[in-house]
């Protein structure tokens, strides 16, 4: 059965379309109307290395079975499809237009799955014992989320990376690591079989290659497990958050590998705080495993640039986490650190901005 998605979020979003339209599905995506015309006119393209293979693979859009289209927050109902993606940066939900339709998603009942590093508060609702009031404060704006079902949500952790090459076109994105996406299941049995449809869509994908058919990285994988998306946050806060420096930034390799016992010791304290909210150890990631992939992680994290590139606003799981481990009477000295710094960076750019 082919199904109709729409996924709010063109550059990040373009890279989970290119694996369900291996599956004969529909994607629309929604994002910026020049974004949108080009994606409409010419498609988009997505390419990615293959292990083993010299020159990378570029995927197409408009040679893949499925069918792709673009539109501004204008341009559909939430009620005509069966899945819903939300692949923009969480201080955009608030933005003039998208916090309407975002609104519009929650009121529709659709299943929704969040590919964002910061799990929606209704996500954090379906963790027992959490209390999603005293989480607020982590949020750009908690409200937007306020009629959304959590039993309708789920979170699919953006573990693969990727860019936007400054030479391209924005149609263009490139994968920097080709991981895998990790997909909690849904409540409900019938939406979750979606997504298990889609896992078995893209795992049967082939690309035709001029040696024959070969598989593909990035893959999607559906657990049982609501905690093993979380297993981003430990990554999250001994690396990409510690990219950010009092004046600047540095690489995810520096930030992990220049005080290699520190980023051990934020790791450790935020896994172990996800196994205290019920996660099984076996759905976390090893340190050594994450240092070993950070070794090829030669880029500032999208937060400590988007920093530097003076915006008022950045997803927060930094503060999130922080709040968590309150919660639980847990403190880490370097986690405290962190969001201080970050609320002290972004305080510098609002007041510019102002």
């Amino acid at each position: 059965m082919a199904f109709k998605i729409m996924i709010m979020g063109a550059s990040y979003g373009s890279l989970l379309a290119s694996k369900i339209l291996f599956g004969g599905h529909s994607v629309h995506l929604i994002c910026l109307p020049t974004e949108a015309d080009l994606i409409n006119s010419e498609g988009f393209k997505v390419r990615l290395p293959v292990r083993g293979r010299k020159d990378q693979v570029l995927l197409e859009s408009r040679k893949l079975p499925g069918k792709v289209t673009a539109g501004g927050v204008d341009s559909a109902n939430p009620n005509d499809f069966d899945l819903i993606g939300l692949a923009m940066q969480e201080p955009q939900y608030r933005s003039p237009g998208v916090k309407e339709l975002l609104d519009k998603v929650a009121r529709s009942g659709k299943p929704c799955m969040s590919i964002m590093n910061m799990p929606p508060l209704p996500y954090m609702r379906r963790i027992p014992g959490l209390d999603g009031d005293s989480l607020k404060p982590a949020y750009t704006d908690a409200s937007v989320w306020d009629n959304f079902d959590p039993e309708r949500m789920t979170l699919n952790s953006p573990d693969p990376q990727a860019i936007r090459p400054p030479e391209e076109k924005i149609n263009f994105l490139q994968v920097t690591l080709p991981t895998n996406f990790k997909v909690a299941k849904f409540k409900d049995d019938k939406a979750t079989a979606i997504l298990r449809q889609l896992e078995k869509d893209v795992e049967a994908a082939r690309f035709d290659a001029p040696e024959g058919k070969i598989e593909l990285p990035v893959k999607l994988k559906v657990y049982d497990s609501i905690f093993v998306p979380l297993a981003k946050w430990a990554m999250l806060l001994s690396g990409n958050y510690r990219c950010i420096t009092k004046d600047g930034m540095r690489t995810a390799q520096e930030a992990v590998h220049s005080d290699i016992e520190t980023s051990r010791s934020v790791y450790n304290f935020v896994n172990d705080l996800c196994v205290r909210l019920g996660a099984n150890p076996a759905d976390l990631v090893p340190f050594e495993k994450y240092a070993a992939a950070a070794q090829s992680l030669v880029r500032p994290a999208s937060a400590a640039r988007a920093l530097n590139n003076g915006v008022p606003n950045i997803e927060r799981a930094d503060k999130l986490v922080q709040l968590i481990a309150r919660q639980k009477g847990l403190s880490h000295p370097v986690i405290d650190a962190t969001v201080a710094l970050v609320d002290a960076r972004l305080e510098i750019n609002r007041s510019k901005a102002a």
